[in-house]
């Protein structure tokens, strides 16, 4: 090879340090889920897609975050049930998202685990969607604020629980 040319620079992320605070983030993440040398095309496309999306959109970042993380979790094997409860096969009524199931439940079994968050119904279709979506259309929905913080709080403590490991975002630089 003589030489090359960068398709995408970001140029944004270097000018703004709150998306260059962001992409440093999610590069950590990465960088611990991935071996040198291993086919990771998956990653590479949410990665890119997930830094392209913080430096040329104003979509709120602790969106953006969360969804990298459930996707990312469905990319390298932990992706949970979202077609019906993790218990009883219930398609319906759908209500809280376990992390120790990895998975939805309804109203019923989820009064029997502990590890279960409550979810709203605009926080249910978004994370089915997020596993579910194409690569190209997974940044292109909205959710009101309530949502947000619920998938902050469910991709947060569902990414720890699996990788057995806590991220920090202040912590980033330090």
């Amino acid at each position: 090879m003589n030489s090359c040319e960068p398709i995408e620079v970001f140029y944004n992320v270097r000018t703004d340090l709150d998306k260059l605070q962001y992409a440093a983030y999610i590069l950590k993440i990465v960088e611990d889920v991935t071996n040198e040398n291993d086919a990771s095309y998956n990653i590479l496309q949410l990665l890119l897609n997930t830094i392209y999306t913080i430096s040329e959109t104003d979509m709120d970042k602790d969106l953006v975050i969360a969804v990298f993380k459930l996707r990312l979790m469905s990319i390298i094997g932990f992706t949970p049930n979202v077609t019906e409860c993790v218990n009883c096969g219930e398609k319906e009524n759908l209500t809280h998202f376990s992390i120790k199931t990895s998975g939805l439940k309804c109203k019923e079994c989820a009064k029997q685990d502990k590890s279960v968050i409550s979810i709203s119904d605009a926080t249910l279709y978004a994370i089915k969607y997020i596993i579910m979506a194409p690569a190209k259309k997974l940044f292109s929905f909205n959710v009101p604020e309530s949502s947000i913080e619920e998938l902050k709080l469910i991709s947060k403590v569902y990414m720890e629980e699996k990788l057995e490991k806590s991220y920090k975002f202040d912590k980033i630089f330090s």
